[in-house]
């Protein structure tokens, strides 16, 4: 069955992808605070960058 929305009647049962990429951003940005305070400035610069690259991901996903 369809509802005038286009959405399968079963659609609210489908996880939100979103969420599993917040939950890695809010990882890389605590690998990355971790990092820096072992003093190891080049990891806490590449986990930032990656998790700056996961917002970006969750930030069109929810524009879509």
């Amino acid at each position: 069955m369809v509802n005038p929305g286009g959405n399968t009647m079963f659609g609210l049962f489908k996880r939100d992808p979103s969420k599993r990429l917040f939950k890695a951003y809010e990882r890389k940005l605590t690998e990355a605070m971790e990092a820096s305070r072992n003093g190891d400035m080049r990891a806490n610069a590449r986990l930032t960058e990656e998790a700056e690259a996961l917002r970006q991901e969750i930030q069109a996903l929810r524009q879509a």
